[in-house]
């Protein structure tokens, strides 16, 4: 341990005499103590589990003080200032925690904009701080510009941002920093500010974890520190879903009892998960953003029996939650044994086989009632996906196909906000030379995006399907929200104005 005093060199060594000659033996280093975990230190210097870890969280807390991240001393100060407070003023104290219905609306609270009014306005302000929101959508219905906004946006002074810097986590693909930048130099709002309001590249941090481990040790350790000492407004992880499926859905093996194992050690991350970003929204007051994946969902054949042609049949691919799936499994009955098998007598005069088969058998056990709708995922799931309360049926002509995010349940209940992003194509017309006669071709012209608020603790979610969803668009310089009925009017006035020109009418 020889590096220690030359680290911290205020470290009471003393308390630790006989802890520390065995650990300078083994050549363990200050790092070696708090990275390593406490069972390989004991392995190797054969010292008391306990008081190695007495000793490495002494360790901790001393890098923490130094570096004045310490809870311990922002306690501390806290106390000392409350104590001021309650020393000039004579009202009784009350609990922080102890607020009426009325002191909680009025209470404001922070937000992040989107640099939109219209998507302010339908997201109830922006982006809260204290909670953790989720941004889903398939590939290319602009998750990632999105994020990138909020990143500039937080630097903002309020209302529209928090004047504290950011920190963007990628599982997938670097921070584009130049993307950023051309949202910076094209946006129409950010372009005007001056040199010292304008939002900087530097006030975002990025990091990359290719994997599992490397983003749990991120999380708990660098996260909670880059946050006190930036005071960090904004923390972004995108997308949430990439490295829990490169964990538990690629691995070696498989049948039933490997999946349940994996999908029990998925939900148990996925809490913990939840759990450390909840915490750090809470106890810094941060928005935390993350990006989800989603996957692709079927109907059950019996509710799309209907819009199939006659003698055209699908298997049951509807999925359903365990008591559901409980009151299902009633097997049918074996079939009736012959009569030189069973034992019985020729049928006589007085019944038939099959009377005399039906009363020799014993009676079958009184079967469960079905399972009511209610219980089914296709009925539960339209409240948290946002694509549930689409048309149920993929067959039925809806806009697009039925989705559903990734992770599923156990990941729906650790968020507070989903928002779902929505495309669609716009297809048109186009004039081509084919042997040396022009025909016309149907290609992709561009794309169509709405956003909708699933469910939000500060904004009831929006309509059925895109039924008050707000559309926007992507351009150079970010997100811009669009207004089909103005552009229709501007629309037809303009040829409403070209034909008048043509037909020497005035308008």
């Amino acid at each position: 341990m020889t590096d220690l005093s030359r680290i911290l060199p205020d470290f009471p060594i003393g308390r630790y005499a006989n802890l520390l000659p065995a650990i300078e033996k083994h050549g363990l280093t200050t790092a070696d103590l708090l990275t390593l975990q406490v069972p390989d230190i004991g392995k190797r210097t054969q010292l008391p589990l306990l008081d190695i870890k007495r000793l490495c969280a002494a360790v901790l807390e001393a890098l923490h003080v130094d570096l004045g991240v310490s809870d311990k001393q922002q306690q501390q100060q806290q106390q000392q200032q409350q104590q001021k407070q309650d020393a000039k003023s004579d009202e009784p104290k009350r609990s922080v925690l102890r607020h009426t219905g009325s002191e909680l609306l009025a209470k404001p609270w922070n937000a992040i904009s989107t640099l939109d009014d219209d998507l302010d306005r339908a997201l109830g302000g922006g982006i809260p701080t204290g909670y953790i929101t989720e941004i889903t959508g398939e590939s290319g219905a602009g998750k990632t510009q999105f994020l990138l906004t909020l990143l500039l946006a937080c630097q903002l002074p309020p209302p529209r941002g928090l004047g504290r810097p950011a920190l963007y986590i990628s599982t997938e693909a670097p921070l584009s920093t130049r993307r950023l930048s051309q949202m910076l130099a094209n946006h129409p709002y950010l372009s005007t500010l001056g040199p010292s309001e304008r939002p900087t590249l530097d006030a975002i941090v990025g990091t990359v974890t290719p994997d599992l481990e490397s983003q749990d040790h991120i999380l708990s350790f660098q996260v909670p520190v880059e946050v006190s000492r930036r005071n960090v407004g904004l923390l972004i992880l995108d997308s949430v879903a990439a490295n829990y499926r490169a964990e538990f859905e690629r691995g070696p093996g498989g049948g039933a009892a490997k999946g349940g194992a994996n999908l029990a050690a998925r939900s148990h991350e996925l809490v913990r998960l939840g759990q450390q970003l909840h915490d750090l929204a809470r106890k810094h007051d941060l928005a935390v953003v993350v990006a989800n994946q989603v996957a692709d969902r079927f109907a059950s054949a019996k509710s799309s029996a209907s819009l199939l042609p006659q003698g055209f049949s699908l298997p049951r691919v509807s999925q359903e939650s365990p008591l559901a799936h409980r009151t299902r499994n009633n097997l049918p009955l074996a079939p009736p044994l012959p009569l030189h098998l069973s034992g019985l007598d020729p049928p006589s005069s007085g019944g038939t086989t099959a009377e005399l088969l039906r009363s020799s058998m014993p009676e079958p056990p009184p079967s469960e009632p079905l399972a009511p709708p209610v219980l089914l995922l296709d009925h539960q799931q339209r409240w948290f996906t946002g694509w549930g309360d689409e048309h149920p049926y993929p067959f039925g002509g809806g806009d697009h196909n039925l989705k559903t995010p990734s992770l599923g349940l156990v990941w729906s209940t650790q968020i507070a906000a989903r928002l779902a992003l929505f495309k669609r194509p716009v297809y048109g017309r186009k004039e081509v030379l084919a042997d040396d006669e022009g025909e016309s071709t149907t290609t992709l012209r561009n794309w169509r995006r709405w956003m909708k608020v699933v469910f939000a603790p500060h904004v009831p979610g929006t309509g059925p399907g895109l039924e008050g969803a707000v559309e926007f668009e992507v351009t150079m310089g970010g997100l811009r929200a669009v207004d089909r009925k103005k552009q229709k009017v501007k629309t037809k006035g303009k040829e409403t104005e070209e034909n008048g020109e043509e037909e020497g009418i005035e308008t």
